[in-house]
């Protein structure tokens, strides 16, 4: 299956937060959208990897997109190395996607900007075709393939954005897919522990960041995205 944007995430609920609007309004745009999960989020302080499996399929449920994978990598420990790059670049070669987006480049949780270095190294390693990679229990060698854009998503650090996509109409979608995860987000009938994100002030301010990015630019909601190389568009007249 060839994907148009292949969305990575150091853990489920990433993609979520960070582009869940963007990834909605692509699929209702018609394009074709995965998701890939870098860890299970084993070491969350509320609910299980277990849960978390079964609230990402629910949020995948939620935004359209075609698939879902989890790469299964140590929750707090995995590395950029030969290793980790080689399975993230497998996932990009099986997918092929024009477009990835993937975790903040700076913020608060060590995995994310670990795991948007490993993604973006992994999107440049992917195009050479000296790498040699295949999906295991496959017999055939994968072809190379580098996306065209790598974008990275805001998370918990207010990081200024270099572009922000309108998703006026799909805010509802992605407050929706982040509380599939019930276990991590604001449940006033939960007897975990309270966690940085367990507040009602946390999912509020997920909402008020696109409130605010939208008044930025003159629109209702928005979502802010770094890049990694300038952003051209065909004509003046397609800026908002």
């Amino acid at each position: 299956m060839k994907l148009d944007i292949l969305v990575f995430g150091a853990h489920p609920d990433d993609a979520e937060l960070g582009a869940g609007a963007t990834i909605a309004k692509e699929v209702a745009n018609g394009k074709k959208v995965g998701i890939v999960d870098l860890t299970r989020g084993e070491l969350g302080t509320r609910g299980s990897a277990e849960i978390r499996d079964k609230e990402a399929a629910a949020a995948a449920d939620i935004l359209g997109v075609a698939v879902r994978e989890n790469l299964e990598f140590a929750d707090g420990f995995f590395t950029n190395d030969k290793k980790h790059q080689l399975e993230v670049i497998k996932m990009i070669r099986k997918y092929k996607p024009e477009t990835v987006l993937c975790n903040a480049v700076e913020d608060r949780h060590i995995d994310h900007a670990k795991g948007s270095k490993l993604v973006s190294d992994a999107c440049f390693l992917s195009g050479l075709v000296k790498i040699d990679t295949k999906i295991d229990g496959d017999e055939q060698w994968q072809e190379a393939w580098r996306p065209k854009l790598v974008h990275h998503y805001i998370q918990w650090k207010n990081l200024e954005p270099d572009f922000v996509v309108d998703v006026s109409e799909f805010i509802d979608v992605k407050v929706k897919a982040i509380m599939a995860y019930s276990s991590q987000f604001y449940d006033p009938k939960s007897k975990e522990p309270e966690t940085p994100i367990s507040s009602k002030n946390f999912i509020d301010s997920v909402v008020y960041r696109s409130r605010d990015l939208g008044r930025m630019v003159g629109i209702a909601y928005g979502e802010g995205f770094t890049t990694e190389r300038f952003v051209a568009v065909k004509s003046l007249d397609s800026l908002i």
